[in-house]
C-alpha cells in the first residue's frame, strides 16, 4: 500500500520526512526532526541543491583525474547523496555507507534506490565503532557528515577519532567533513586544530559571512598529507550562486590561533543552531 506524501516515518533517532519537489518531477527533501538532512534528485544525481553538499562535489572533482573511480568511505548517510553523486562522477567506485540510523537507511533504500549497478554498501552501525573495526588503508576519500539532530556528536571530534580516519585512508587519501559553527568559532578552531595534528594540509571552505561571524553556518574541512589543488576549489566555489571562500596554508592557521587538539575525555558536540538556523518542514 502507497504511503502518503510528504511520507512521514519515525526511525531510531528521529522522526524522517520525505517531501517531493514541486519543481523536479523524482526529487526528494529528507528531513528529520525539521533539520533538513538530504536532497536527492533521482532523475539527475548529480544535482546537489544544498551549498554544503556542493562544495563538498567540488572537493571530490578535484581530488582525482576526473572519471577515475575512487574508493570512498561516508560516515553518515541521509538520503545518499553524495553517493549518488560519486556513482555518477565516478563509474565504478566502491562505496561504504555508515549510517547509524537502521530505520533511515531502510526508509531512504525503499523510497529512494540507489541506480542499479552502483558499487554501495550500507553498513548500519555507530560511525566511530565501525571506523575503528575498518582496515588501515581502505579509502581513497573520507567524507564526514554525521549529525545526531544537528549537531555532529563529540566522538567524532576528538584527536583519536581524527587518528582512526587517518588510518584508514591510503597515503594520497583525502579526508572531509561538513561541520556548522559561528563566531568566536570555538568548535571549527578546535576541529582545525585536531585535524592539524594528524594531517599536514588543511584547507576551510566557507561562505565569507560565516567566517566574517555574521550568522551560523556550514563549513566544509578538508585534510590531507599532500597539497590539494586550491586553486581549482576557489574557482568553483568563487562561482557557486552562493560563492565560498578557500582558506589555507598562513591565512587558516591565523584563523585556528591558539587552539589545541581535543582529546577524547575533552570532545564536545559541535554548537547547537540558533532557531531557525536550519530547520523546514
Amino acid at each position: 500500500m502507497s504511503e502518503p506524501i510528504p511520507v512521514v516515518r519515525t526511525t531510531d533517532h528521529g522522526t524522517a520526512k520525505l517531501m517531493p519537489d514541486v519543481d523536479r518531477a523524482r526529487a526528494w527533501l529528507l528531513t528529520v526532526d525539521g533539520a533538513p538532512q538530504s536532497y536527492v534528485d533521482l532523475d539527475e544525481p548529480t544535482h546537489l541543491e544544498f551549498e554544503y553538499a556542493r562544495r563538498l562535489g567540488y572537493v571530490l572533482d578535484v581530488v582525482a583525474e576526473p572519471g577515475r573511480p575512487l574508493d570512498v568511505l561516508h560516515l553518515g548517510g541521509g538520503a545518499l547523496t553524495l553517493p549518488r553523486y560519486v556513482a555518477a562522477t565516478r563509474p565504478g567506485s566502491r562505496q561504504d555507507v555508515v549510517e547509524a540510523d537502521r530505520a533511515l537507511l531502510t526508509l531512504v533504500t525503499e523510497r529512494l534506490p540507489v541506480p542499479d549497478g552502483a558499487d554501495i554498501a550500507l553498513h548500519p552501525a555507530d560511525a566511530r565503532a565501525w571506523l575503528e573495526a575498518a582496515p588501515d588503508d581502505m579509502a581513497d576519500v573520507l567524507i564526514a557528515d554525521v549529525f545526531g539532530g544537528s549537531r555532529v556528536p563529540a566522538h567524532l571530534t576528538s584527536l583519536g577519532y581524527a587518528r582512526e580516519a587517518e588510518r584508514v585512508l591510503r597515503a594520497g587519501g583525502v579526508y572531509l567533513a561538513n561541520l556548522a559553527d559561528a563566531a568566536p568559532f570555538a568548535f571549527l578552531r578546535s576541529q582545525l586544530a585536531t585535524l592539524a595534528a594528524v594531517f599536514e594540509e588543511l584547507v576551510l571552505i566557507a561562505e565569507p559571512g560565516v567566517l566574517r561571524g555574521r550568522r551560523f553556518g556550514n563549513a566544509v574541512l578538508v585534510a590531507a598529507h599532500r597539497p590539494l589543488d586550491t586553486a581549482a576549489l576557489a574557482r568553483r566555489t568563487a562561482s557557486d550562486v552562493f560563492p565560498a571562500r578557500v582558506e589555507h596554508g598562513p591565512a587558516l592557521r591565523e584563523f585556528t590561533g591558539a587552539a589545541r587538539p581535543v582529546p577524547d575525555a575533552e570532545a564536545v558536540p559541535s554548537p547547537e543552531p540558533p532557531d531557525g538556523a536550519f530547520g523546514i518542514g
